[in-house]
């Protein structure tokens, strides 16, 4: 870009209200020193990307989809939904490897739409991250009274496994297992890393497991006809396998503990997305094979579909293989939602005292408020209260991501691009389209919650997040 060209740009950036910090800023940012520690390597980070995906869903939501969406076409749903996926995570890729710091999608919008939108999209995405760690704690705990009752005959008594609106007092067992986990991000990441590497291995093997037990069983005849429901089935189903892959924005807030991020991280995010579509579609090929797709409408259908070709102990293993999900993906939630805080934090939009580090590398004072939080909303409410908001939130930040590769190529199309979105601008567009066509399927209701939860954002930002702002602080936009 030429100097005149530059100073162009930065004075309109300055006359904004919208304070807008370049790639440059960001990445100064992230000074080397800044506490923490650069231990994870590509393997870890598509582990991280998988086990968020890969949760206890898989065991569940193919099978349901199967018989209320799409019938035996689920499989080309979630082909469907992954392309968009793909398609986003290709934009995610290349701001990810231009500012390679912890903050995703939040850091990236700072960069090319200012602050304020920044403020916004970072917000949503808190709201996502928490809410989604309170239901996983809420299902997980569902899941381990079943593997408890089924495995060894042993009942949680009502008072302690339960909300108070489920008749109990506490849900002991989600706020355990968020303590757990929040005991575990305390110490390196590479620890965390390692957990979570560990349980997607395990994770994988039984999937693999139950494909292969499927695979002599597959009758051509079940897939006949292959598209019950329609185009529209089709289109419905994608709709709902869309939000399996919501996890992988997890993979961009761990861009500061990356080693060669600009290098990884397009790998990290769309390889995950990649082996997540392979394993969603091939447990919905055995599934819809091996049994009528109507039958497979309950809460276990897979455990459901191999009972119907003899392999009834497989439903124990699933149940044993649910809770492993749910716990990387707990693990995988509560990991990015303390990442994308501390970026906030240290950029002095949310309170600073929250990012400081300790000597392991690790935001240890972020990590336990935000596990507290999460252990108070999963013991006393209902997984139907806290479950509703996740997905409009992630679908908002794709969009202004998808935007900002845009702008970024028209506002500053010489700056240095490690990993460059191809065919543009087809790509980022169909990737808006894709967001927003699934975006008009949530109720009236969720988009009234989505517009309070961000005034309130907004109002937060105007009382302090503007005042206290390190850019707004230094009195200039920091515009390369």
């Amino acid at each position: 870009m030429t100097t005149s060209t530059r100073v162009g740009t930065a004075a309109l950036r300055r006359t904004t209200s919208f304070r807008v910090r370049s790639t440059d800023a960001s990445n100064a940012a992230a000074v080397p020193d800044s506490g923490l520690k650069r231990t994870l390597g590509r393997v870890d980070l598509i582990a991280m990307g998988v086990g968020t995906i890969v949760g206890a869903g898989i065991f569940v939501t193919t099978g349901i989809a199967a018989a209320t969406k799409a019938g035996p076409a689920i499989m080309l749903s979630f082909v469907l939904a992954g392309v968009i996926c793909v398609l986003v995570a290709l934009c995610y890729s290349e701001l990810a490897s231009m500012t390679p710091v912890s903050g995703s999608a939040y850091t990236y919008t700072y960069s090319t739409m200012g602050e304020v939108p920044a403020f916004l999209v970072g917000w949503n995405l808190l709201l996502e991250y928490a809410v989604a760690a309170a239901a996983i704690a809420i299902g997980w705990s569902g899941l381990f009274g079943a593997t408890l009752s089924s495995l060894f005959g042993v009942t949680l008594p009502k008072a302690i496994s339960g909300g108070p609106s489920d008749g109990g007092v506490v849900n002991l067992p989600a706020v355990v297992i968020v303590g757990v986990l929040v005991a575990v991000l305390v110490f390196e990441v590479k620890v965390a890393a390692a957990v979570v590497k560990t349980l997607v291995a395990l994770t994988i093997g039984v999937l693999v497991l139950v494909v292969a037990i499927g695979v002599p069983h597959l009758h051509g005849g079940n897939w006949t006809p292959f598209m019950p429901f329609g185009v529209h089935g089709i289109a419905a189903g994608a709709a709902l396998a869309f939000f399996a892959y919501l996890g992988f924005d997890v993979v961009a807030t761990s861009a500061e503990e990356t080693r060669d991020p600009r290098r990884n991280l397009p790998w990290g995010i769309i390889g995950s997305v990649v082996i997540a579509t392979v394993l969603y579609v091939a447990v919905c090929a055995v599934l819809t094979g091996v049994a009528p797709y109507p039958s497979l409408n309950n809460s276990a259908p897979v455990a459901t579909a191999l009972a119907a070709i003899g392999a009834g102990w497989i439903g124990k293993v699933i149940l044993v293989a649910s809770v492993i999900a749910l716990t990387k993906g707990l693990l995988m939630v509560f990991y990015g939602q303390t990442r994308l805080v501390f970026a906030m934090s240290r950029d002095g939009l949310v309170p600073k005292s929250l990012c400081r580090i300790s000597a392991r590398g690790v935001p240890v004072r972020l990590s336990l408020a935000l596990g507290v939080v999460v252990a108070l909303v999963a013991g006393l409410l209902p997984i139907g209260t806290v479950a509703e908001l996740v997905n409009i939130g992630a679908l908002f930040a794709f969009v202004i991501v998808a935007l900002g590769v845009l702008i970024l190529r028209r506002t500053d199309p010489e700056r240095p691009r490690p990993f460059r979105t191809p065919l543009m601008p087809i790509v980022p567009l169909v990737a808006i389209a894709g967001c927003i066509w699934l975006a008009t399927t949530f109720e009236a209701l969720t988009w009234l919650r989505f517009v309070i939860w961000s005034a309130v954002g907004l109002a937060l930002y105007l009382g302090y997040g503007r005042r206290h702002s390190l850019v707004g602080r230094a009195g200039t936009e920091a515009v390369a």
